[in-house]
């Protein structure tokens, strides 16, 4: 099947206010969030990607730009890899949102997390999911097995994705962490997928332009990818 590589966008304005931003115009990447957006893209540039596929959402779109530019791709906006609606919580301080009642349902049983005048991180998760799924397997019939592909999204639609690949609850869901200008990689097979990486900011990808199809699973873990710069490289 082909590659995906989920990339958060980088650090945003609202990241460093504490602000829970949502799908609030107006929220930009930073100083930090633009270098954050850059070093990824210098890194994936050795990746055979075919598609950049972001969240309309202005962070996303600068961070996705920064990467489609090293590949000379246009950048494909996709509404179900929107932010989650956070409803009443948009706009307003972390430290105060800590304070309500949903709070503890948010961290402790996310599956039963409704936000008030948005939607409930189930609802979240069954789009963003659908949509992953959806391109990947658009891809891989356009451009073959060996397609690699990037999705720019957010924390908690990245999170969301993972956990639903390795099988989790959505209530498990807050144990992954996911940074900013962060990538991990799925591989959807035809058995199970494969989370091949969570969260890196490093490491070389040009082991990407020669993966096989995933089969099944290594017994004893296999030999990996070949290292960076051997014939097989």
């Amino acid at each position: 099947m082909a590659t995906l590589l989920l990339v958060r966008h980088g650090r945003s304005t609202a990241n460093v206010a504490g602000i829970l931003s949502g799908r609030a115009a107006g929220v930009d990447l930073d100083a930090v969030g633009r270098s954050q957006a850059e070093r990824t893209a210098e890194r994936l540039a050795a990746a055979p990607l075919v598609a950049v596929i972001s969240s309309p959402l202005a962070r996303c779109r600068q961070t996705a730009r920064a990467i489609a530019e090293h590949h000379s791709l246009p950048v494909q906006l996709e509404p179900d890899l929107l932010e989650c609606d956070y409803g009443q919580w948009q706009g307003r301080p972390l430290k105060e949102l800590a304070q309500e009642p949903l709070w503890s349902v948010v961290q402790n049983q996310p599956s039963a997390a409704v936000f008030p005048g948005g939607e409930s991180l189930a609802a979240m998760q069954a789009r963003s999911v659908a949509a992953i799924r959806r391109h990947d397997a658009q891809l891989e019939a356009e451009h073959g097995t060996g397609a690699v592909w990037v999705a720019v999204s957010h924390g908690d639609i990245i999170k969301s994705v993972l956990a639903d690949a390795l099988g989790m609850e959505l209530d498990l869901f807050q144990r992954l962490t996911v940074n900013p200008g962060s990538a991990s990689i799925v591989r959807y097979g035809t058995t199970r997928p494969e989370v091949v990486a969570t969260n890196t900011d490093s490491g070389d990808l040009s082991w990407l332009r020669t993966a096989g199809p995933v089969g099944d699973a290594q017994v004893g873990g296999g030999a990996g990818p070949p290292a960076a710069g051997s014939a097989h490289s």
